[in-house]
């Protein structure tokens, strides 16, 4: 079927001996050739944390998809295997499907703060430009270098999430007085290669925005920035007293602040429905769509 060559071979650690050994010497011995399987990647069982066993529907110690489903998304479970080596056993237990999933939805919320402030939306003081396009150049070879090494998923997460982690220490925002130049372009290329990144492993960060259902996301995504950008204009009028005097401000205040509540309020609950509202000035909104699955688990504004 694959011929008298085969360049990558993988299965689970306990089929290297004799499985694969048997398999080998049929197939050299078949094609009358002197290495059949260049290379052969053995993986770790997959265990319920507390537990010796493997993870085997003939043991009835397993998780079906199905349930798994309901709980998570599959983008989770990918980012869940990467953070463990290929060769190593991995625990599997909700509190560690949580840890992955509250990282993966660090990277949706730093790649959406990046692009409201390649929009514009997002003021920031000035941004160390030089150190982003460093941090980015780096992280492209130390990702680069983990895949070499014997396809050290782990490490190569551990550059992204780092890369992250000080592209989010520039996002930090100020008002628009106090604001910076804008370098977009670096954070523009931050995003870009974290997206390749993640496509290259079978993870889509446009999944991350994507609510199932009958209505199509387009219309979804007009109704809720529509609803968010009304909110803002309200937000505004209940925060604009500059021009009046103090005691008259302080007036203005209290009687808009049903307002303010109202606009809270609707905040709350659309993060129930798993629509997350940033306020990023008196007079800028921006929002992320996350995963029904995720609802519990949205980064606060």
């Amino acid at each position: 079927m694959f011929g008298g060559q085969l360049d990558l071979h993988s299965g689970g650690i306990d089929l290297a001996f004799p499985h694969h050994e048997n398999e080998i010497a049929q197939c050299e011995a078949f094609h009358r050739c002197k290495q059949w399987g260049n290379y052969f990647l053995h993986s770790g069982h997959l265990h319920i944390k507390g537990k010796e066993e493997k993870m085997s529907k003939s043991l009835k110690n397993y998780i079906t998809i199905k349930d798994f489903l309901k709980k998570f998304s599959p983008d989770v479970f990918r980012l869940f295997c990467m953070r463990s080596n290929y060769r190593s056993a991995i625990d599997y237990s909700d509190s560690s499907m949580q840890d992955t999933q509250r990282l993966l939805l660090g990277v949706t919320s730093f790649v959406e703060d990046a692009r409201a402030y390649m929009r514009g939306q997002l003021a920031c003081a000035s941004v160390r430009e030089d150190q982003l396009w460093e941090r980015l150049a780096n992280t492209k070879v130390a990702v680069k270098a983990a895949f070499a090494d014997d396809f050290d998923t782990p490490r190569a997460v551990d550059a992204i999430m780092s890369l992250i982690h000080h592209g989010n220490r520039q996002l930090k925002a100020v008002t628009k007085e106090t604001a910076g130049p804008r370098s977009p372009a670096v954070f523009g290329a931050t995003v870009s290669y974290i997206e390749q990144f993640l496509e290259t492993v079978g993870i889509s960060l446009a999944n991350q925005q994507f609510v199932s259902g009958e209505s199509s996301s387009a219309t979804l995504h007009g109704v809720v920035e529509e609803l968010v950008h009304f909110r803002q204009k309200v937000r505004q009028y209940a925060l604009a007293t500059k021009e009046a005097s103090r005691d008259v401000r302080h007036q203005q205040l209290l009687e808009r602040q049903p307002l303010l509540e109202a606009c809270d309020a609707l905040r709350r609950g659309l993060a129930i429905h798993g629509i997350n509202i940033k306020d990023r000035s008196s007079t800028t909104s921006t929002w992320e769509l996350l995963d029904q699955r995720t609802k519990e688990h949205i980064p606060g504004s």
